[in-house]
């Protein structure tokens, strides 16, 4: 590359440094603290494309929601003080989700900080718990070091989200400084005594499981798994929303551990012998809060997987800590060799007939049925279809009744962020726009983020966007009615007709009030040739796959008497 030394102004060598590090994808808001770079913007547009979003919320949902589906940093820009506090729910995903991501936000001039100028925020100390690293860029002949740093933290070791604050003076000061090269990936790898040790354990075990999770997968590290889970005949898990890390009609695949785990592979996990976590924290929402593996020594013996050093011996106390990548490890592991024939062969077959007899679903209340929906789904879309989700009682049809098939067909925030579905799944059609996309959103969730259908709109991303109906905050009704039932309380919601509100934006609109009108209603948004949202209105004693309403409030009255 060339590092000759060029005179520019801030904005223009921090947009040269995002070109070189291979940014062909922004997202973001306006604001007039980062003007310079906007310039800067115009004169790159037919490399980096900048999608303009409606919330910085949003935006930052979008590139969070990339860095996901390419494994590269998603880029996002907002301006200070309103703009940032906004934006950092999609640091605090991508920091939980351990996905890539820059945030860049304009800060006020240098010589009107420490004065509460306006919307002044001091951004190490609001993101200090909630990204990887913070830097804010006093110097512009420093932009091209400390973006490459940026750039670097983002991706290596355990990947997570990095913020950039850039006062607004400093992006035009006039700098002569050369150009860095671009970031580049380091993969961790296993010891040779750490692979003998995973052998000598495989050997001695009865009743082994892998979880698969985390970040930092690519689609060969997919394969390896496959491999490695083929070689040893090993049932794979996967952890929290990362369901599309193992094709789960694969006769190995024993289901996803989270909010709708089947109750067999609750009980695999409590009784395995050899739990090898590759990848995964191992966090709340995978372990049933902590329930399915002691504190701090598992009464399994645990091999755990992890790029982050620091989360190795963080909360459990592993047999065997490896401190890799998970597409370093598994390119070793898929080379690994089988001892003798497992013993655990049966067990891997009954695991995944377990996984399968989880897919049959009961009739629930009401005319729609969602789990005959998720069974027309599951016939209907192409493997390589990705299907987002946000946070609510709802999703749980898609983690439950779907099939994920290929990797990175999930996007879903395993830190339970609402509002995520809609703007993930623009960001993904953007990115891929030969795939299919389907987003789920409860009409709680769907409202938080449901003024990005402009921006469908503007980008045609033609995404058929779900919004599944009850009229209510049903995650909340539910554990209201556990602890508090028949006293209901904030979680009553009135809604607009949402195929009204999606025409109005330009979008093609359905209501589905019956399970048979879903497929055609589907269809026809297929062959709108526009973006498409069907409202599915449902029962709302339809509050869960396994239980109604009444049930879980009768239940909870029972109990406490």
């Amino acid at each position: 590359m060339n590092t000759l030394k060029k005179t520019r102004n801030g904005g223009q060598v921090l947009v040269d440094a995002l070109r070189i590090h291979g940014v062909d994808r922004v997202f973001g808001v306006p604001g007039e603290s980062y003007l310079a770079a906007l310039d800067a913007f115009h004169d790159v547009e037919d490399v980096i494309e900048f999608v303009i979003c409606r919330q910085e919320g949003g935006a930052a949902y979008m590139a969070e929601a990339y860095g996901k589906l390419t494994g590269k940093p998603g880029i996002c820009f907002v301006t200070r003080g309103p703009g940032a506090t906004n934006a950092s729910i999609g640091v605090h995903t991508a920091f939980q989700d351990s996905t890539p991501m820059i945030l860049f936000i304009g800060q006020v001039a240098r010589d009107q900080m420490e004065r509460e100028a306006f919307q002044e925020i001091d951004y190490r100390r609001m993101f200090g718990q909630m990204a990887k690293w913070i830097v804010e860029i006093e110097d512009a002949a420093r932009i091209p070091e400390l973006i490459g740093q940026a750039f670097h933290r983002a991706v290596n070791g355990r990947p997570g989200p990095v913020v950039v604050a850039l006062p607004e003076d400093m992006l035009t000061d006039l700098v002569t400084v050369a150009d860095t090269p671009a970031y580049k990936r380091v993969e961790m790898y296993a010891g040779q005594p750490q692979l003998d040790e995973l052998v000598e354990l495989l050997a001695q075990a009865k009743r082994p499981l892998v979880v698969a999770g985390g970040g930092g997968w690519n689609q060969q590290a997919v394969a390896d798994l496959k491999v490695f889970s083929e070689t040893f005949s090993l049932p794979v898990a996967a952890s929290f929303r990362c369901q599309d890390l193992f094709d789960n009609t694969h006769p190995n695949y024993a289901g996803d551990l989270g909010l709708a785990a089947g109750p067999k592979l609750i009980q695999l996990v409590k009784d395995c012998d050899l739990l090898i976590s590759l990848g995964a924290r191992l966090g709340e929402m995978t372990t049933g809060a902590y329930s399915l593996i002691d504190i701090p020594v598992p009464k399994q013996t645990l091999v755990h997987i992890h790029s982050g050093s620091d989360e190795l011996g963080r909360v459990y106390h592993a047999a065997l800590p490896i401190n890799a990548s998970v597409a370093g490890f598994l390119s070793q592991a898929a080379k690994l060799k089988p001892f003798v024939a497992p013993a655990w062969v049966a067990m891997t077959e009954t695991a995944h007939a377990d996984y399968l007899g989880n897919l049959i679903h009961a009739q629930v209340p009401g005319a729609v049925q969602m789990g005959d929906v998720m069974e027309w789904l599951r016939g209907h879309l192409a493997d390589d279809a990705i299907l987002t989700t946000g946070a609510g009682n709802y999703s749980a049809w898609a983690h439950r009744f779907y099939q994920y098939r290929t990797f990175r067909t999930q996007l879903g925030p395993t830190n339970g962020s609402m509002g995520y579905g809609v703007p993930a799944a623009i960001a993904a059609k953007i990115t891929a726009p030969e795939r299919t996309v389907v987003a789920f959103a409860g009409d709680g969730c769907f409202l938080m983020n449901g003024q990005e259908l402009a921006t469908a709109m503007q980008y045609d991303a033609r995404v058929i966007f779900l919004v599944i109906n009850n009229g209510m905050y049903g995650t909340i009704r539910m554990h209201q009615e556990r602890s508090y039932p028949g006293r209901v309380s904030g979680t009553r919601l009135t809604n607009p007709d949402f195929a009204s509100l999606a025409r109005s934006y330009g979008l093609h609109g359905e209501t589905v009030e019956k399970t048979a009108d879903f497929a055609a209603a589907f269809e026809r948004c297929e062959a709108s040739g526009k973006p498409g949202l069907i409202e599915v209105r449902i029962d709302p004693e339809a509050l869960t796959p396994k239980m109604t309403l009444s049930q879980i409030r009768e239940q909870a009255v029972t109990q406490g008497k």
